[in-house]
């Protein structure tokens, strides 16, 4: 039985869900989302929010019982507060700023690296060394944080780079005599 799976999801004011068969759409403040779950889940609306189980006992149902839970978590949560990552970059130099509809990125490279903004996403710089990046779908977010580190991730021997906020970069000690 999984322990995810079991639990309903609740549903806050100002969002509707409405499900139809094997997809379910919400609508909130931040905008709308849908998704289509697997056909060894079935989902239902009742008094405590959204509720998802299990067709079966086959290892695939068990499988995607919980999957199909967080993924809806996701988009209720998505469509009513959002998702956010935080990057800082380290290093002497390094910087990042909004230019037009680019991110400019200065990492110590021979030129600077221009990261165009997607149009879901909202992308902000509050300081130079701080990049904020938010919107209603969380894999989306952290796949663009996740391109953006990719470009300088960080280094063990003076942690310059961009990583995430409270990301633990492991140091290494350098050469000795």
């Amino acid at each position: 039985m999984s322990r995810i799976g079991k639990s309903p999801i609740a549903v806050p004011s100002g969002v509707t869900a409405e499900i139809d068969g094997q997809q379910v759409r919400v609508k909130g403040p931040r905008g709308e989302a849908s998704i289509v779950l697997v056909d060894e889940v079935v989902s239902k609306m009742s008094d405590d929010g959204i509720t998802i189980s299990a067709v079966n006992d086959t290892r695939r149902a068990q499988s995607m019982w919980g999957l199909s839970r967080t993924l809806v978590s996701n988009i209720v949560v998505g469509v009513s507060e959002g998702f956010t990552k935080t990057l800082e970059i380290n290093g002497v130099g390094y910087r990042a700023q909004i230019q037009g509809n680019n991110l400019q990125l200065l990492l110590g490279f021979s030129h600077d690296v221009n990261f165009p903004i997607p149009d879901d996403l909202k992308i902000e710089c509050p300081k130079p060394t701080e990049i904020v990046v938010s919107g209603n779908d969380k894999q989306r977010v952290g796949q663009i944080a996740a391109e953006i580190r990719r470009y300088r991730p960080p280094e063990p021997f003076k942690g310059k780079g961009v990583k995430y906020q409270g990301e633990y970069v492991f140091r290494k000690e350098g050469k000795k005599k």
